[in-house]
């Protein structure tokens, strides 16, 4: 059995080795005037047998010291093949992949993340695999080495000789018994009396040609097209869900499920490109807040007993109290805002096209650093129509470009200038000095005594000129210089949050039902019914009212079933009570009716006298809903914190936590990245689908 080993001159070899092979074939044939004919017949019928071998690119993700081979998406690979055909010999080229959030630079076979620090990964360009040795996973082998094999291969199919052996740089051998049996031996060396060592065959593992041979999940991949961009901020701790998985694996998990409910209820429309995608970009603010050196003096000051559980707390829940820090909440609020500004600038560097809008969202603490960064937007003036004049000189917009440059300098953010004079953006955009006084009823002026004795009472208006005897919503705040967006975001959704309740603490107990955020008309606020952490926002607008929040709708355009046959038991014992009073009612009256007429029809007349006498109260019939059925099915005034929309938005809780609301509390708080209806939801408010589909 010959053994090919890895090289270029043993592939020349081959090479020849094939030619003279089939050359030698027809020698018999020779003294025949058809030989020349057979020659061409049998060397196409060899031609024939041989197809090339399809590749499919993948990356190489390191966790916990392990290696994990995951294919790029059918797109992408497609168009690395596409680059490494036409230009693989320039050293310069990079080919953006995964939507645009990952570069490949395809010479150094490398990949970086564009918008947030990760670490390199490997990419090959793979075409045979062999089955690993503890996960069972197929992990590909290197392309130098894939090249032999595939030589082997197209030797072996064509000269149909097989038993073919080949040893790999690593001195494992690989043996090709037929196209349907591969196998790859792992060396196991061995010492014999003499001292000498040998090399014996292991346990074979499976080896396989061609990615559509194995088993594993490939993406179709993402639209070109996106028509909106979400920027999304975490809460607590370098964790964001219960796997302990960071903002970054998260919202990774957030954007596939939004791939996923597009493809499943909006296909035809995004194959017609009336719609694309949501691209969702992650905000991470506990790193840069852990590098001011505060968990070393932290440490200093921690009991040494406990220690996973104090430095746990030190983590996570030590940010709360850092956010309520004047110290550290000017870090997290700046780190915040310039970490989003960062981001929509090298987004529209990408996407020069682009013409979106731009939302934020914020999970647990990270809502409520949200909120409090939008209430201390500036709002612009509502004359622009200087802004779009073409009668501007040219001496003035090069003044204020000038001005600009000079502001993205000292924000050391200068490669953005370009971005910032084709969107025509003034200096007032990049003013971070501004942020919204805080207006408390004209720091009472104007307030009647009672309204001044009061203290903090409602929250509320931010109109200065007027009379307002509601406080402001960023009463109570700590005292921080917040700085300002470069843009206006269109929504703001909140996952979990516990802004009703800083709200509370602060000494709010109402929002003014006409005040809304100065730069974002829409306010979302979502939240799962066992989530601990989690509170109402409509109550502290509408105080004197008792209502639920808005179910949303599952994603699969009903009710949990749990729910209805929840529902369907209430209705029927509502209707059975009603009924059985009906029925004693009639019962009674008919056991206290007088037996005489006359009597009877006195009786009836006081009946209808104090019935009209009655304070509006009227009979209770047994097929009439109750009046909370009634008050819910009225639209409900909640204010204008979502420009006159509902709020609360609650999810469906899963039959299996209904049964133990205390068991399943925090995978209430954490359950958002992956949910289903909370991304539809998304799409609806974004304006990329205007109602669900039922």
């Amino acid at each position: 059995m010959p053994c090919l080993r890895h090289g270029h001159g043993a592939g020349e070899r081959r090479r020849g080795s094939v030619m003279s092979a089939v050359e030698q074939q027809p020698a018999d044939a020779s003294l025949s005037s058809n030989s020349s004919s057979s020659f061409e017949v049998i060397e196409a019928d060899a031609a024939n047998k041989y197809e090339a071998v399809v590749p499919h690119w993948f990356y190489c993700k390191v966790t916990d010291s392990r290696e994990r081979w995951i294919p790029f998406s059918t797109q992408d690979s497609e168009k690395l093949e596409a680059a490494q055909k036409m230009r693989k010999d320039d050293e310069e080229l990079v080919v953006p992949i995964s939507g645009g959030r990952y570069d490949v630079h395809l010479k150094q076979r490398q990949c970086y993340a564009v918008y947030w620090e990760e670490e390199v990964s490997e990419v090959r360009r793979c075409t045979w695999f062999y089955k690993g040795e503890k996960d069972n996973k197929y992990v590909p082998y290197s392309e130098s080495f894939s090249e032999d094999l595939e030589e082997a291969y197209m030797i072996a199919v064509t000269l149909d000789e097989w038993k073919k052996k080949l040893e790999s740089p690593n001195r494992e051998i690989i043996i090709l018994h037929n196209p349907k049996l591969m196998v790859h031996y792992h060396p196991v060396t061995v010492s014999d009396d003499w001292g000498s060592s040998s090399a014996e065959q292991g346990r074979p593992r499976t080896v396989k040609r061609g990615v559509e041979n194995i088993s594993v999940d490939i993406h179709s991949g993402e639209p070109e097209q996106i028509d909106h961009l979400v920027f999304v901020v975490h809460g607590i701790g370098p964790a964001c869900d219960i796997r302990f998985r960071s903002i970054i694996q998260c919202v990774n998990d957030f954007r596939a499920v939004s791939l996923s409910m597009l493809q499943a209820h909006f296909k035809k429309a995004q194959e017609q490109q009336q719609i694309g995608r949501v691209e969702f970009l992650p905000v991470n603010w506990h790193s840069r807040l852990h590098s001011t050196g505060v968990d070393v003096d932290l440490e200093r000051i921690t009991l040494p007993s406990i220690n996973r559980l104090r430095h746990f707390i030190n983590d996570t829940i030590l940010d709360v109290f850092f956010y309520n820090s004047a110290t550290y909440c000017q870090t997290i609020v700046d780190t915040v805002a310039s970490e989003m500004n960062r981001l929509y600038l090298l987004f529209l560097q990408r996407n020069p096209d682009y013409k979106g809008r731009v939302s934020i969202a914020g999970h647990s603490l990270g809502s409520l650093i949200l909120f409090d960064l939008l209430t201390n937007q500036k709002a612009s003036s509502e004359d622009e129509d200087g802004k779009e004049k073409g009668s501007q000189t040219g001496a003035s917009h090069g003044a204020d470009a000038s001005g600009v440059k000079e502001i993205l300098e000292k924000l050391k953010l200068s490669e953005y200038s370009t971005v910032f004079e084709k969107e025509r953006m003034d200096r007032q955009a990049l003013d971070t000095n501004h942020w919204a006084q805080i207006i408390a009823g004209n720091n009472g002026e104007g307030r009647t005594e009672s309204e001044s004795s009061a203290g903090p009472g409602s929250a509320g208006s931010r109109s200065s000129g007027r009379n307002c005897p509601y406080p402001d919503v960023s009463l109570g705040q700590v005292s921080a210089n917040y700085p300002q967006l470069i843009y206006k975001p269109a929504i703001f959704f909140a996952f979990g949050s516990p802004i009703g309740m800083f709200l509370t603490v602060r000494g709010v107990k109402r929002i003014d039902p006409s005040y809304s955020l100065p730069t974002c008309k829409g306010f979302f606020n979502i939240f799962h019914p066992f989530d601990p952490v989690a509170y109402r926002i409509e109550p502290m607008i509408v105080p004197d009212m008792e209502f639920e929040p808005m179910l949303l709708p599952h994603h699969k355009g009903r009710k949990r079933m749990h729910l209805e046959l929840k529902e369907g038991l209430t209705r029927m014992s509502m209707d059975l009570k009603n009924n059985l009073l009906g029925s004693l009612r009639v019962a009674w009256q008919s056991f206290t009716r007088a037996p005489l007429p006359a009597v009877e029809a006195a009786s009836t007349e006081c009946e209808t006298e104090s019935q009209n006498c009655s304070d509006g109260q009227t009979e209770v019939k047994p097929n009439e809903p109750p009046a909370a059925a009634k008050e819910e099915a009225s639209p409900i005034n909640v204010g204008m914190l979502n420009g006159g929309h509902r709020i609360d938005y609650v999810l469906q809780e899963k039959p299996i936590e209904s049964f133990n609301e205390y068991l399943f509390a925090l995978q209430g708080h954490l359950c958002y990245w992956e949910s289903e209806d909370t991304v539809l939801l998304l799409h609806c408010s974004c304006n990329l689908i205007c109602t669900y589909v039922r």
